[in-house]
């Protein structure tokens, strides 16, 4: 009784932490909300027995992925006033797409495979069962195709983000390697021959 609760409320959570991602205006914003998103789905995956899948949506996707969304936010400087002004040329094509997603979502969730017949009743696992095992055995063996693809595609995103900050900025001093190898001795450096002490008296 107590897991349904749980699980009920922070369903509610990540459904409306989610809307507000996509709904919200400041980018900034959008980002904290997805972080809270992500941690309730976290305490969703605990309440299924999926620890591992909760630990590293936590420490990869809160610790290490949203802290690049934000440097790439930060560093893109956004003109919000620039994007509303858009927003009304680009809101039918937004259309489509939102109804093409919530048509292949229904036709998802309205499927055989997600009706209360062909739910099994979950087995209770041992102490000794490693859910992390059971994971990487699966994940290395029927979809290594569809990880190596995944792996791929998160690369291209990550040469992406990094080739949007890369901005030219004319007050900016940057460094040529290729002259600092072709330096001289001459180039830095001057010797100067200045009388001692006892040269002087």
């Amino acid at each position: 009784m107590i897991e349904a609760i749980i699980f009920y409320v922070f369903a509610f959570m990540t459904i409306t932490t989610a809307t507000v991602v996509v709904t919200v205006r400041n980018p900034i914003n959008a980002a904290l909300f997805l972080v809270l998103t992500f941690f309730t789905s976290a305490v969703i995956w605990m309440t299924l027995e999926a620890e591992f899948l909760a630990i590293i949506l936590v420490l990869v996707y809160v610790g290490a992925v949203m802290v690049l969304f934000l440097f790439v936010v930060m560093m893109l400087d956004i003109n919000i006033a620039q994007m509303r002004e858009g927003f009304s040329r680009i809101l039918p094509l937004g259309i489509v797409f939102a109804v093409i997603m919530l048509l292949l979502m229904w036709s998802v969730v309205t499927d055989d495979i997600f009706s209360l017949e062909s739910i099994a009743t979950p087995v209770p696992k041992g102490a000794d069962f490693s859910n992390t095992k059971a994971l990487g055995g699966v994940l290395y063996t029927e979809y290594v195709f569809a990880f190596e693809i995944a792996a791929v595609i998160l690369l291209v995103a990550l040469v992406a983000a990094l080739s949007l900050t890369m901005r030219k900025r004319p007050r900016t001093k940057y460094q040529n390697p290729s002259d600092q190898i072709k330096v001289r001795k001459a180039d830095r450096l001057r010797i100067v021959k200045m009388p001692s002490s006892g040269e002087e008296q």
